[in-house]
């Protein structure tokens, strides 16, 4: 440690100007050929450093100017693609509220067009019991009305004789006359 100090202290004594030598201290050498070396770097390479710096820096400032317009440009972008989302939000509102309405509309139609033809179905349903019905009347009239005749048929064939028979028959043609008269 003591040698490290003693450097330091022997950097005050400086040979006589008439002499040449070799300094065989390291660290006073390392010293100074630092200090010659960092003074030419800072003399001859201060505007080259101001340069670089300066460069840099222009750099720096065109990449932040860079990126505030694409910030810019990203947050207008941002701002139509918010007006298109509300734009279709609201289209689609409006396409869910006519889809709902459309959907009632066609069911009400729906119901409706099955009523009229559940209607329909049943008058002809009514029409056609109608139509048996007075079709099973009328057979059942015939038949009885035949049955009627071929009961009275039989009573006036058991009950009449020729003298009754020629009466009635002519009863019937003057009453043939008197209609025809009428």
């Amino acid at each position: 440690m003591k040698n490290v100090t003693d450097s330091f202290l022997s950097l005050g004594y400086w040979p006589p100007a008439g002499s040449f030598g070799f300094n065989t201290d390291i660290l006073a050498t390392n010293l100074i050929n630092l200090s010659v070396v960092l003074g030419v770097l800072i003399f001859f390479g201060k505007g080259v450093l101001s340069d670089l710096l300066d460069n840099r820096k222009q750099r720096i400032l065109k990449t932040i100017r860079n990126s505030e317009e694409l910030r810019e440009g990203a947050i207008e972008q941002l701002e139509k693609a918010r007006a298109r989302l509300r734009k279709v939000e609201m289209e689609a509102d409006r396409f869910r509220v006519n889809g709902y309405s459309e959907i009632e509309r066609e069911k009400l139609n729906l119901i409706n067009s099955i009523s009229k033809t559940l209607e329909q179905l049943e008058n002809y349903k009514n029409e056609s019991i109608h139509f048996e019905q007075q079709r099973a009347i009328n057979q059942v009239r015939q038949r009885v009305f035949q049955q009627a005749l071929q009961g009275a048929l039989g009573t006036l064939k058991s009950c009449l004789n020729d003298e009754l028979h020629l009466r009635t028959i002519s009863a019937n043609i003057g009453m043939f006359g008197v209609i025809k008269e009428i």
